[in-house]
């Protein structure tokens, strides 16, 4: 399915623009409508304040969020008011306990939301759990954008990690789009099993697929001579000189790859390229 709405959150225009320039330069490739969210966060814990005192507390941080949407939301009209592209933006304010919900309301209705890197320098809990309301509450494919990257306007080389999931088909169906117009397609297999039902022909059934799709793919089937699988496609990247990576998110729980680390979480924070995913 063409990309017709791209939507990104902004919760600073300090920490997000880079990810706003992104979804600009996206926007326009597909000729889609960008949706912008102007997020402005109250941060209350509710029952963290003495007794009497919450109704005052709980006013005053929704003024301070609301406050802090609209100077968001000036800065985005501001921003694009010379694009050539369709454009919105909505100023919203959500709670953190309430904020996966909020979000997922909107974004369910994108069709890629593009959001910065969650992890790293200026980042806090909230760019992961919009991240995570994205991928898990919205059923939407995300695009990660690492800090001081851009998105080019011709996006030439894209590796795709493929590992057999249904969280790397999905994403690879979604990517469709991006994938078509690539001049190289590299399906990356890193480590692949002896015994599973391509042994003979590892990625050839996802490459047979995706060149009936139009798409310019060959197949690399790589050991895992590093420590983790991330740092295999780390290096495929660099090799194939590749404008972006494709790849399922979270093949394993959240909990255990934020405990004890996974390809995505690892992607996510070394990645210097713009990383497509979806869960």
């Amino acid at each position: 399915m063409p990309f017709k709405t791209v939507t990104t959150v902004v919760c600073s225009m300090e920490a997000d623009s880079h990810a706003l320039d992104a979804a600009v330069n996206l926007a326009r490739r597909e000729d889609a409508h960008l949706e912008v969210l102007c997020l402005g966060l109250d941060r209350t814990q509710p029952g963290f304040y003495y007794a009497g005192t919450n109704a005052l507390a709980l006013q005053d941080n929704l003024q301070q969020a609301q406050a802090e949407s609209k100077s968001i939301d000036d800065a985005v009209k501001d921003r694009l008011s010379a694009e050539d592209i369709a454009w919105s933006s909505n100023p919203i304010t959500a709670q953190m306990a309430g904020l996966t919900p909020q979000l997922a309301h909107f974004l369910r209705f994108s069709d890629i939301v593009v959001l910065p890197r969650p992890y790293g320098a200026g980042r806090g809990h909230e760019h992961e759990e919009i991240l995570e309301a994205a991928l898990f509450s919205g059923h939407v494919p995300v695009l990660v954008i690492p800090d001081e990257a851009t998105l080019p306007e011709t996006i030439q080389r894209v590796v795709v990690a493929w590992n057999e999931s249904a969280e790397a088909l999905g994403t690879i169906r979604a990517a469709l789009p991006i994938l078509q117009k690539a001049d190289l397609v590299d399906i990356t297999v890193v480590d692949p099993p002896r015994h599973g039902p391509d042994r003979s022909d590892p990625g050839g059934s996802l490459c047979q697929m995706l060149v009936r799709h139009g798409v310019r793919a060959e197949v690399s089937v790589l050991a895992k001579t590093m420590p983790r699988v991330s740092d295999v496609l780390m290096r495929q990247l660099t090799d194939k000189d590749a404008d972006m990576l494709v790849m399922g998110a979270y093949g394993h729980s959240r909990f255990r790859e934020s405990i004890l680390g996974g390809a995505t979480r690892h992607m996510l924070e070394l990645a210097e390229v713009p990383v497509l995913m979806s869960h």
